[in-house]
Protein backbone atom coordinates (compact mmCIF):
# COMPACT_ATOMS: atom_id res chain seq x y z
CA UNK A 1 0.00 0.00 0.00
CA UNK A 2 1.30 3.41 -1.03
CA UNK A 3 1.36 6.73 1.20
CA UNK A 4 -0.14 9.79 -0.30
CA UNK A 5 1.68 11.29 2.10
CA UNK A 6 -1.11 13.53 3.79
CA UNK A 7 -1.92 13.92 7.25
CA UNK A 8 -4.81 14.38 9.24
CA UNK A 9 -5.06 14.91 12.99
CA UNK A 10 -8.09 13.10 14.94
CA UNK A 11 -10.27 15.21 16.72
CA UNK A 12 -11.73 15.01 20.56
CA UNK A 13 -14.81 12.57 18.86
CA UNK A 14 -11.89 10.27 17.13
CA UNK A 15 -12.83 11.50 13.87
CA UNK A 16 -10.59 11.72 10.82
CA UNK A 17 -11.28 13.52 7.42
CA UNK A 18 -10.53 11.29 4.74
CA UNK A 19 -8.99 14.04 2.13
CA UNK A 20 -11.50 14.87 -1.05
CA UNK A 21 -8.86 13.97 -3.60
CA UNK A 22 -8.70 10.24 -2.32
CA UNK A 23 -12.71 10.51 -2.02
CA UNK A 24 -13.34 11.74 -5.27
CA UNK A 25 -10.76 9.12 -6.83
CA UNK A 26 -12.44 6.13 -4.34
CA UNK A 27 -15.81 7.43 -5.46
CA UNK A 28 -16.63 7.70 -1.55
CA UNK A 29 -19.79 9.73 -1.66
CA UNK A 30 -21.02 11.51 1.22
CA UNK A 31 -23.39 8.79 3.57
CA UNK A 32 -21.08 6.20 1.99
CA UNK A 33 -20.33 2.99 4.34
CA UNK A 34 -16.98 2.41 5.09
CA UNK A 35 -15.68 -0.86 6.86
CA UNK A 36 -12.82 -0.31 9.42
CA UNK A 37 -10.50 -2.84 10.52
CA UNK A 38 -7.13 -3.32 11.85
CA UNK A 39 -4.49 -5.43 9.65
CA UNK A 40 -1.52 -5.25 12.08
CA UNK A 41 -0.44 -1.85 13.22
CA UNK A 42 -2.80 -0.09 10.34
CA UNK A 43 -6.21 0.59 10.51
CA UNK A 44 -7.69 -0.14 7.60
CA UNK A 45 -10.95 1.53 5.59
CA UNK A 46 -12.88 -0.54 2.88
CA UNK A 47 -16.16 -0.87 1.53
CA UNK A 48 -18.19 -3.07 2.78
CA UNK A 49 -19.07 -6.23 1.16
CA UNK A 50 -22.66 -7.02 -0.38
CA UNK A 51 -24.72 -8.78 1.76
CA UNK A 52 -28.48 -10.08 2.13
CA UNK A 53 -30.04 -8.09 4.62
CA UNK A 54 -31.57 -11.03 5.81
CA UNK A 55 -29.54 -14.08 5.88
CA UNK A 56 -25.96 -12.15 5.46
CA UNK A 57 -25.34 -14.06 1.92
CA UNK A 58 -23.61 -12.79 -0.98
CA UNK A 59 -24.91 -14.65 -3.94
CA UNK A 60 -27.95 -13.53 -6.35
CA UNK A 61 -28.34 -9.75 -4.88
CA UNK A 62 -31.72 -7.48 -5.47
CA UNK A 63 -32.47 -4.34 -4.26
CA UNK A 64 -36.17 -4.20 -2.94
CA UNK A 65 -37.24 -0.71 -1.10
CA UNK A 66 -33.35 -0.11 -0.82
CA UNK A 67 -32.37 -3.06 1.02
CA UNK A 68 -30.29 -5.64 -0.40
CA UNK A 69 -31.85 -9.51 -0.35
CA UNK A 70 -30.62 -13.12 -1.94
CA UNK A 71 -33.14 -14.66 -3.86
CA UNK A 72 -33.44 -17.50 -1.23
CA UNK A 73 -34.69 -15.11 0.81
CA UNK A 74 -37.08 -13.26 -1.62
CA UNK A 75 -38.36 -16.72 -2.11
CA UNK A 76 -39.26 -17.21 1.22
CA UNK A 77 -40.97 -14.14 1.72
CA UNK A 78 -42.82 -14.74 -1.65
CA UNK A 79 -43.83 -18.12 0.34
CA UNK A 80 -45.41 -16.72 3.27
CA UNK A 81 -47.18 -13.34 1.33
CA UNK A 82 -48.85 -16.19 -0.24
CA UNK A 83 -49.58 -18.04 2.96
CA UNK A 84 -50.73 -15.08 4.72
CA UNK A 85 -52.95 -14.16 0.93
CA UNK A 86 -54.45 -17.43 0.89
CA UNK A 87 -55.01 -17.58 4.72
CA UNK A 88 -56.91 -14.21 4.18
CA UNK A 89 -58.87 -15.35 1.60
CA UNK A 90 -59.89 -18.35 3.28
CA UNK A 91 -60.86 -16.79 6.19
CA UNK A 92 -63.72 -14.53 3.98
CA UNK A 93 -65.00 -17.79 2.98
CA UNK A 94 -65.56 -19.21 6.73
CA UNK A 95 -68.47 -16.57 7.71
Amino acid sequence: MESSGIRRKVDDLGRIVIPSSIRRTLEIGEGAELEISLEGERVVLSRPALRCTFCGGGDHLETVHEKLVCWSCMAAIRALDRERTGEEVASRFRH
